[in-house]
């Protein structure tokens, strides 16, 4: 019986790796074709974050994008902010 569930576990866990290896990839491979309607560029970082757990180029690719998509809001976020917060009121009246 030990043996079984042994094999069964590892059938699971082969499943699970086939599993995440293909939903990664579509979502990669959709992520390039993100010109096209429904698909877009936001599958690219989706599908490395499925296949992070198991391969090391995916993670790293993963946390690049992340670090540059950060770093571009933070840009901006501060571009939008005025440096004068108060307004200029009338005077006399």
């Amino acid at each position: 019986m030990h043996r079984k569930l042994r094999k069964l576990h590892q059938k699971m866990h082969d499943l699970h790796f086939s599993v995440r290896w293909v939903v990664g990839t579509l979502l990669i491979l959709g992520g390039l074709a993100g010109f096209l309607p429904v698909l877009g560029f936001w599958m690219i970082p989706l599908g490395l974050l499925v296949l992070a757990p198991d391969f090391k180029w995916a993670r790293r690719g993963y946390l690049s994008i992340m670090t540059w998509l950060r770093r571009y809001r933070d840009r901006h976020k501060s571009r939008k902010q005025p440096s004068n917060p108060t307004k200029p009121g009338r005077t006399g009246g």
